[in-house]
């Protein structure tokens, strides 16, 4: 036993057993390893992938069968050698070309209104001090609650008055900006830009327009990306103001697939080639800008 282990410690009280204590030894991973994932989690992924998947799959598989082979029991479960005369059938008895050019507009126009729109007035809320902007943010958050259809008929009426009926503005103006995107700005940009940032860029003389161009867009642009792509991934998809606010020969790709179902008996295969070429537009602008949108969530969650 050596001498440093029989001399007790220099804060140790009289009268009381000295006991030598050990640091535990911990393991430590070293910086930069990353963590593998299991076989277990590679299962998880591929079985949420294909449920995910099937939904389209069965759209495509249908849309190259015909109404008869439809109808039979058990369903087709491989694809046919009726897709491109569905296809072009459903482009051509549904005006696909001029609903998919009026659906690009109106989805893209809401989805840059209601970002531009959202984060200034997210910022507004989050980091501007003005009087009753508690009572206004929650009238904002209150907006959410009122169901839709129940403003269906006064904004037609409004519509009518302005003689816009069947334009496309009648389905812009009303969703240019949404109380869900306001306050999912507003909850990012409490947490993701600094109050310091703002006061130091007001410090060197900037203005509230350079401040918000060089300071707020940068630090929300994050978030900017996920609310851009579910606002423009709703526009496209809306169903019931298109369908009541123009009509066939002005559509979006929605209104123009209504027309499809029409018939004695409908064809269930030109209907599923209509929702495939619907749908098609969404999947190519996820596979264009998704690894940008995702990288830009990372970067934000690195940032935060």
């Amino acid at each position: 036993m050596t001498t440093s282990e029989l001399t007790p410690p220099q804060d140790a009280i009289p009268g009381l057993p000295v006991r030598t204590q050990h640091a535990p030894r911990r393991r430590v991973m070293g910086a930069g390893k990353q963590m593998h994932a299991g076989p277990m989690t590679y299962v998880v992924l591929v079985v949420f992938a294909l449920i995910s998947l099937a939904p389209l799959v069965w759209t495509a598989i249908a849309a190259s069968r015909n109404n008869t082979r439809l109808a039979q029991t058990p369903p087709p479960l491989w694809f046919g050698g009726n897709l491109f005369k569905n296809l072009q059938t459903a482009w051509d008895q549904a005006g696909m070309g001029t609903a998919m050019f009026n659906s690009t507009v109106v989805a893209g126009t809401i989805t840059i209104g209601t970002v531009l729109f959202s984060t200034l007035a997210g910022f507004a809320f989050a980091k501007l001090k003005f009087r009753f902007s508690s009572t206004l943010l929650l009238l904002t958050i209150g907006t959410m609650m009122i169901p839709p259809q129940l403003a269906v008929v006064p904004l037609y009426l409004w519509m009518a008055d302005l003689h816009w009926s069947n334009h496309l503005q009648t389905v812009i103006l009303p969703t240019l900006v949404s109380a869900f995107g306001t306050f999912f700005m507003r909850q990012y940009l409490v947490q993701a830009l600094p109050t310091e940032l703002i006061e130091a860029a007001r410090v060197d003389g900037a203005s509230s327009l350079r401040v918000v161009w060089h300071v707020v867009f940068p630090a929300a642009r994050p978030a900017m990306a996920v609310l851009g792509l579910l606002t423009f991934v709703m526009a496209w998809n809306d169903f019931l103001w298109p369908i009541i606010a123009l009509n066939q020969q002005n559509p979006t790709v929605q209104v123009a697939l209504n027309s499809l179902g029409t018939g004695y008996i409908p064809d269930q295969s030109v209907i599923m080639a209509g929702a495939l070429l619907g749908t098609l537009p969404l999947l190519i602008a996820f596979l264009l800008f998704g690894k940008q949108i995702v990288g830009g969530i990372m970067q934000g969650a690195v940032k935060g």
